[in-house]
């Protein structure tokens, strides 16, 4: 039976509780995982092993959270801007994605901003219902 959003976003919220020691209340589909939860690069293997083990199913690191591979590229960033060629390349790579606002001032330091809780359940979601 397909999970419904509330239930794929319980799921999450869990995990992310359990991973970073929030509670309930601070887990919201508009936090950002670093920002507002307090993620660090080291928490992110941990999240991602957690939602592998509550959804059973495989998420490679990069496919979540692909940010790195752009950020490392120079055709993609230039002047602390991700390039138009970077934009692309981020649309392509996090479809769970919402990137209208980053779009308008791609700077390089608010590509932490991209990893909301809402992303991650977009992603869980089309990973489940593939």
């Amino acid at each position: 039976m397909a999970m419904s959003r509330d239930e794929i976003f319980e799921k999450v919220k869990d995990v992310l509780v359990d991973a970073l020691g929030l509670d309930d209340d601070d887990v919201t589909e508009d936090a950002t995982l670093m920002g507002d939860l307090g993620a660090e690069s080291i928490d992110f293997l941990d999240i991602v092993f957690r939602l592998e083990k509550a959804f059973n199913i495989k998420v490679p690191r990069e496919e979540l959270f692909p940010a790195e591979a752009v950020m490392n590229n120079p055709e993609y960033v230039s002047g602390g801007k991700v390039t138009a060629k970077g934009l692309a390349e981020l649309r392509a790579r996090m479809p769970h994605t919402d990137l209208s606002n980053f779009e308008k001032d791609p700077d390089v330091n608010k590509i932490a901003d991209l990893f909301t809780v809402g992303a991650v359940v977009n992603f869980i979601e089309s990973k489940i219902s593939a």
